[in-house]
């Protein structure tokens, strides 16, 4: 689960870390859809994880944040399942945690690029994705030990 602080707007929802250093926008996207998942299932984990499928439609992690993607739609193969498929345990697929995996490759290198990602230029797609996801979490955990 992630780590999470207390939004400062009007919302009763915790806001995870990564968020509170994001764009106003993917809060707002985040906490709505947690609200009508929390309303619909109860708080837990599913909640979380409707909230950040929603997020992942429009927005993808670089480093410790979220940002806008170039255009909207699902981030990895598992964020494309809908319905009872999506939540059938023994067929869930792995997420790419927050990176757009559907992105170019020239794109997934960009990001590689401002994350300083080591021989990314040697990297196929699929390495580019698992670096970027690895970059994502060490800066994560960076910003969070560096603001407790």
């Amino acid at each position: 689960m992630p780590a999470k602080k207390r939004s400062s707007s009007s919302s009763k929802t915790d806001l995870p870390s990564t968020l509170e250093r994001s764009p106003k926008k993917a809060q707002e996207t985040w906490q709505k859809t947690h609200d009508s998942a929390v309303e619909e299932y109860g708080e837990g984990e599913r909640a979380h994880r409707t909230a950040y499928s929603s997020l992942k439609h429009s927005f993808e992690k670089v480093g410790d944040h979220w940002e806008a993607k170039d255009s909207k739609g699902p981030s990895d193969a598992q964020a494309a399942r809908r319905g009872a498929d999506a939540r059938r345990s023994s067929d869930r697929g792995d997420t790419a945690g927050g990176v757009d995996a559907n992105a170019s490759k020239k794109h997934l290198y960009d990001i590689a690029q401002r994350l300083d990602v080591r021989g990314r230029s040697r990297m196929s797609k699929d390495e580019l994705v698992d670096a970027i996801q690895h970059a994502n979490d060490r800066a994560t955990a960076k910003a969070r030990k560096g603001s407790s």
